[in-house]
């Protein structure tokens, strides 16, 4: 007996500490590092910034209503032939603080200030300052991982809001996004509107997206066009978040 006590004297520390190490790593594994992501949100709400930020939100919105109605006035002249055609979101959402975002994953994702306990909820819509950010694909109780439209793995069903055509969105990890259309011959041109299509799973129609850049068509068989984001996706501060829930029976595009 007096052999165990002065080994387990001697070798106690480093037994405790060998064991919380090792269950720290299985934790982290196990809820993907939540845990860690819920201790960051608590240390940064010192640093969070005021709510009269708002202002800001508000007059970026000015620029998604203009959008909305020059998307309303080229669809009225098809509502005879397109009465299915979904309502423009509204988009009275919360307002959530931006408190995280990773160098290398820069353009990928971003963490939010809010979770499950504040009521946001997986696939709910981000927009930022000017139009659509992304979604949110993962929440824990006080924080919520979003999915950048310029993350390369993103898909985004979009349309021209000066011609209606349709194309499938993609992002390549900096603020312009590439557009390939689903038409050989688009009719579209630099300054021309783009905004979430009536054909999306993922996002409800209607929502700004950014301005056609540049027009690539030399290629028929892969028309595109370079997109410049309306959102500031690179120095986001604060986000408003929609909830929406995924159609059942809408077709492929995201």
């Amino acid at each position: 007996m007096a052999f165990l006590l002065r080994w387990w004297g001697r070798y106690a520390g480093g037994l405790v500490l060998t064991a919380l190490v090792l269950t720290s790593a299985w934790i982290l594994r196990e809820t993907n590092g939540a845990a860690i992501r819920e201790l960051y949100r608590l240390l940064s709400l010192p640093f969070q910034g005021a709510v009269e930020d708002q202002q800001a939100l508000i007059q970026a919105r000015t620029w998604q209503l203009e959008q909305q109605l020059a998307a309303v006035q080229a669809e009225n002249q098809r509502l005879r032939q397109m009465l299915n055609t979904p309502m423009l979101p509204n988009f009275n959402g919360r307002i959530v603080p931006v408190i995280g975002r990773s160098s290398d994953q820069w353009w990928r994702s971003l963490l939010l200030g809010e979770g499950s306990r504040q009521g946001l909820t997986m696939g709910s819509v981000v927009i930022g300052n000017g139009g659509l950010v992304g979604r949110i694909t993962s929440v824990t109780p006080n924080t919520s991982r979003v999915m950048l439209l310029t993350d390369p793995a993103s898909r985004v069903g979009v349309v021209v809001g000066r011609t209606r055509q349709m194309g499938i969105l993609r992002g390549q990890l900096n603020q312009q996004v590439i557009v390939e259309f689903l038409e050989k011959d688009p009719k579209v041109q630099p300054k021309d509107v783009l905004y979430t299509s009536a054909l999306s799973s993922l996002y409800p129609a209607g929502i700004p997206i950014g301005e056609v850049q540049s027009v690539e068509l030399s290629d028929p068989t892969h028309p595109h066009a370079t997109v410049i984001l309306g959102a500031p996706i690179d120095r986001l501060e604060w986000v408003t978040v929609i909830p929406y829930a995924e159609p059942t029976d809408t077709p492929t595009a995201n």
